[in-house]
């Protein structure tokens, strides 16, 4: 099993390396994670290299893991909802979906943290990696008849065999991927978390935009 996933996840970076052009490090307590943007979510990616490059994600933690679902990290949906309740006269600050249906909740995705807001816009400062787990045809097939949405062969058969959470799809923005570091991600997700799934000892993280000189040498 574990030759399959370096197998998938080689070949998910020598596919990403060729088609996207941004790529993220993600230095943790628990090791290095690298992540590519999609740049069919030019609205999520350059939000998120922005904030880096300004130091909103500067010293962060996952300060909210639950196990076999998501390790969510950046601010916390308390954190922002108050302070935009403080200041009622500042215009909201989100990000517009941009969910595309290539893009779903399978193992090591990344996706953008939201409130319950009918457009499904993405704060600017919240990201989540899918841990998620193993599904059967009989649990895909339930969310479908519930949702109305549609999996497609591959999606399935990437459900199934790597796992994810599906019942997210559709309703937040997957802007990018784990392509190196699976096991890292791992690792937070099943931290002890106490109140709130807050990990009881902190998980914090550093961000770092690749290069194009680091970039070419991860296809090496």
């Amino acid at each position: 099993m574990k030759t399959f996933y370096l197998s998938f996840f080689l070949l998910a970076l020598a596919f990403s390396a060729a088609a996207q052009s941004s790529y993220v490090q993600l230095s943790t307590s628990k090791g290095n994670i690298i992540v590519v943007l999609y740049d069919e979510t030019p609205k999520h990616r350059d939000n998120f290299l922005k904030a880096i490059r300004t130091g909103t994600f500067r010293d962060q933690e996952f300060n909210r893991v639950i196990k076999g679902f998501v390790s969510q990290g950046g601010e916390l949906d308390e954190t922002i909802l108050d302070r935009e309740k403080l200041h009622p006269e500042v215009p909201l600050q989100r990000i517009a979906a941009e969910i595309r249906p290539q893009f779903f909740h399978k193992k090591g995705a990344l996706g953008a943290g939201r409130n319950d807001n009918p457009e499904k816009s993405s704060y600017l400062d919240q990201i989540y990696l899918v841990e998620g787990k193993k599904q059967t045809d009989a649990a895909l097939d339930l969310i479908e008849k519930k949702t109305g949405r549609h999996f497609s062969a591959a999606q399935r058969d990437t459900y199934k065999t790597i796992g994810g959470t599906p019942g997210l799809d559709g309703d937040y923005t997957i802007f990018g991927e784990v392509v190196s570091g699976l096991s890292v991600a791992e690792a937070i997700n099943a931290v002890p978390a106490g109140v709130n799934d807050r990990p009881r000892s902190p998980v914090t993280f550093k961000l770092h935009i690749l290069s194009k000189k680091e970039i070419k040498a991860l296809a090496h």
